[in-house]
C-alpha cells in the first residue's frame, strides 16, 4: 500500500482552476518559499493515509466535480504517492487534473517520464514574493503553466492571460473544529490586511505563515 502525507481535501474549490474542483493539499515541503500562504503545509506529515482509501473518500465528489487541483505542500516531494494518486483518479473519472509544484520543469523531468500522461496541466517554479503577480492561477509571474494533454490545453488555455486585482477571489472554508482557511491566490498583503482589520474589532487570527512548523 502506498501512503500519502495529506494536509487536507475540500470540495468545491472554485479559485484554483475552471469549475467546481476537488482540492487536494499534500503535507510536507522542502522548498519553503518565503511569503508562502500555506506555510502550515511545510512540516512533515504526522499521519499518512493510504492512497486507495483517499480515492475512495473522494469518489462521491468525483461525480459532481469539474476537475481536480493538487497542491501543497509539495506534491513532488512524495512522487510515488503522487503517481499512484494520479493513476487512480484518472481511472475513476475523465476530468482534468491540475498539479502545482515549486520545482522547475527541468528539475522534475525524470519524474514526469512516468506520470506526465496523468497530468493535464502543470504549474511549475517557486513562488517569488518580490516578483509581480499578474497571471491567472499563479502566485508570482515567474511560474509557468504547461499543457500535457489536449484536455489540459482546452481547459486551461484561457488562464494564460493576465488578471486584474478586482478579479482575484478566494474560497473561504470552515473545518469541523472551527478553523477557517482560504484557498486561491490572494493579492499581496491581503492576509496581513485581514489580520489587521480583525484586530481592530477585537479578534485575533493566526496566519499559516506564523504557525509553528517542523
Amino acid at each position: 500500500m502506498v501512503k500519502l502525507g495529506l494536509s487536507r481535501i475540500h470540495f468545491p474549490v472554485t479559485t484554483l482552476g475552471p469549475g467546481n474542483r476537488i482540492g487536494i493539499w499534500f503535507q510536507g515541503c522542502r522548498l519553503r518559499c518565503k511569503g508562502c500562504i500555506s506555510a502550515d503545509t511545510w512540516g512533515t506529515a504526522k499521519e499518512f493515509v493510504d492512497v486507495d482509501e483517499l480515492v475512495d473518500k473522494l469518489t462521491p465528489w468525483l461525480a459532481q466535480a469539474d476537475g481536480i487541483t493538487i497542491s501543497g505542500g509539495e506534491p513532488f516531494d512524495q512522487v510515488n504517492a503522487l503517481s499512484t494518486l494520479l493513476q487512480l483518479l484518472k481511472q475513476k473519472a475523465a476530468i482534468d487534473i491540475l498539479v502545482y509544484t515549486g520545482y522547475s520543469l527541468e528539475q522534475i523531468t525524470e519524474h514526469l517520464i512516468t506520470i506526465k500522461p496523468y497530468i493535464d496541466a502543470l504549474i511549475t517554479d517557486p513562488f517569488q514574493y518580490q516578483t509581480a503577480q499578474t497571471l491567472q492561477l499563479r502566485g508570482s509571474d515567474n511560474q509557468r503553466l504547461h499543457f500535457f494533454t489536449p484536455l489540459g490545453e482546452k481547459r486551461f488555455r484561457s488562464y494564460q492571460t493576465t488578471v486584474n486585482e478586482q478579479e482575484k477571489a478566494l474560497d473561504v472554508m470552515f473545518d469541523e473544529d472551527g478553523t477557517v482557511w482560504l484557498a486561491g491566490i490572494p493579492k499581496r498583503n491581503d492576509m496581513q490586511l485581514l489580520q489587521d482589520m480583525l484586530a481592530q474589532q477585537g479578534h485575533r487570527i493566526v496566519l499559516t505563515i506564523d504557525k509553528p512548523r517542523d
